[in-house]
């Protein structure tokens, strides 16, 4: 069994959900308030068939799908979510309009250590807004966050194996 820190060999806890970073496009800054991201998750196609003399069903591998991934972030003057949304579709005075040259980005997704150091990076590729939800529904008797949301459609995604294990202070 190999060790779970090679460079750190004194770390014994996994990694926290809560500290990552998203980053749309070319872009070096993080979006701003980011607070949830739906899981990365793929899975493949079973394609089954016989074998004559066989009494066994085989299986074989098919086409892989990757699931949409849902970003979440509370509701500020940033614009990001809203005009990247509007690439899919919006409305121009009643007339439906499209922006096909804006519509696909790469995303990235980097896992941080409890020092705020990148471990983990996975890039989602060609992806595009399928979904968004300007606003939450608003309740006067709630104490919550005011919440937008889009939903990525994309062509699958990577993890980047160039990001090693940090040295940890």
């Amino acid at each position: 069994m190999g060790k779970p820190f090679a460079i750190n060999t004194r770390r014994y806890d996994p990694y926290k959900a809560y500290r990552f970073l998203v980053y749309l496009g070319e872009s070096t800054a993080p979006v701003a308030g980011v607070s949830k991201v739906g899981g990365l998750k793929r899975s493949s196609d079973v394609i089954e068939y016989k074998e004559g003399g066989s009494a066994l069903i085989l299986k074989g591998l098919g086409r892989t799908k990757y699931e949409p991934v849902t970003l979440e972030r509370g509701i500020t003057h940033d614009k990001d979510f809203e005009e990247w949304a509007n690439a899919a579709q919006v409305l121009d005075k009643g007339a439906p309009s499209q922006s096909l040259d804006k519509l696909r980005k790469e995303v990235r997704i980097e896992l941080l250590n409890e020092a705020g150091q990148p471990v983990h990076r996975y890039v989602l590729h060609d992806c595009w807004v399928s979904e968004y939800q300007a606003m939450p529904e608003l309740d006067a008797g709630g104490n919550a966050v005011a919440i937008e949301t889009i939903k990525l459609e994309h062509h699958g995604w990577e993890h980047d194996l160039s990001l090693g294990e940090p040295k940890e202070i």
